[in-house]
């Protein structure tokens, strides 16, 4: 069994936790999400496959001057100079800190499907959030939603791209394979992390932006990077240290503009009930007394 296919089914059981509040809302309408979803999957995967490392790293980094490139031209929203400056700080800090092979193209296929995974990637994550305030819905009611759509998408094209091994089960194969105990406990595993990964996306997207979303994104290589050296002694070459420091320097930029541009709290005004007043004058006469 793919561990797609039980990762969208736990999205189907958490609609039912108290996380979701049920929306009674048309469910066609997030037909999109669930297109771009498993696009976005099964074109990454597809291009992981068929290009290098490298190339595929640089695909995943082109994602957040995607989105910023995506939202202009759907929405006509641009970030300040000053943000977009920050956001190539971080990309480019990124790109030394992991892109550690040799950048090739190793046919035109495979950059049409890096190309392509990335503008699905993009796409999908603007859908997050856009899809949220014009359907009014919050992350787990859109979450329940287009796991429905996502489920019989991915039960189509689970057997065109994975061998499943109708008339030869080989070890190779989802019929072949010999299903242990362990086996079985990391495909419930990463299915139960998939659902916490695609909650966490539609939350962090719901109360920041798509572009908010890619920044901490590349937080979390920063800190994967770094806890690999503490916690298990991996390598730090001097270009992977200085593209950290870089990246780190952006989003601190990064965060700090985001900050600065956020609408200050308007200030309270404690009101005074007209018995508040009557209340005061005669303290004071009674004072003056």
């Amino acid at each position: 069994m793919d561990p797609y296919d039980i990762h969208m089914g736990g999205n189907e059981r958490a609609g039912v936790a108290w996380l979701l509040r049920a929306k009674e809302d048309p469910s066609d309408e997030a037909i999109p999400i669930a297109l771009g979803y498993v696009g976005y999957i099964v074109l990454c995967n597809v291009s992981l496959n068929i290009n290098t490392v490298g190339f595929y790293q640089i695909m995943k980094i082109a994602i957040a001057p995607t989105v910023v490139v995506m939202e202009f031209f759907m929405f006509n929203k641009l970030p300040s100079k000053l943000m977009i400056c920050s956001v190539v700080v971080v990309c480019v800090g990124i790109t030394a800190a992991t892109v550690t092979d040799r950048v090739a193209i190793s046919n035109m296929w495979g950059l049409v499907v890096g190309v392509a995974a990335t503008l699905v990637t993009a796409l999908y994550q603007i859908w997050a959030g856009s899809k949220q305030r014009e359907l009014q819905a919050n992350s787990s009611q859109l979450l329940q939603a287009y796991t429905p759509h996502a489920v019989w998408l991915l039960g189509i094209l689970v057997p065109i791209f994975e061998p499943i091994g109708w008339t030869d089960p080989g070890p190779n194969t989802l019929l072949g394979y010999q299903y242990t105990y362990e086996a079985v406990g990391a495909i419930v595993l990463s299915a139960i992390l998939g659902i916490l990964v695609s909650l966490s996306t539609f939350l962090v997207i719901g109360a920041t932006s798509s572009l908010t979303y890619n920044i901490v994104g590349h937080l979390k290589t920063v800190i994967i990077l770094t806890g690999g050296v503490m916690m298990f002694g991996d390598s730090m070459p001097l270009k992977r240290f200085m593209g950290i420091c870089v990246a780190m320097m952006g989003i601190f930029w990064y965060t700090h503009l985001l900050m600065v541009q956020q609408p200050a709290a308007p200030p309270v005004i404690k009101s005074i009930s007209p018995m508040n007043n009557q209340s005061k004058d005669k303290e004071g006469r009674d004072g003056s007394a």
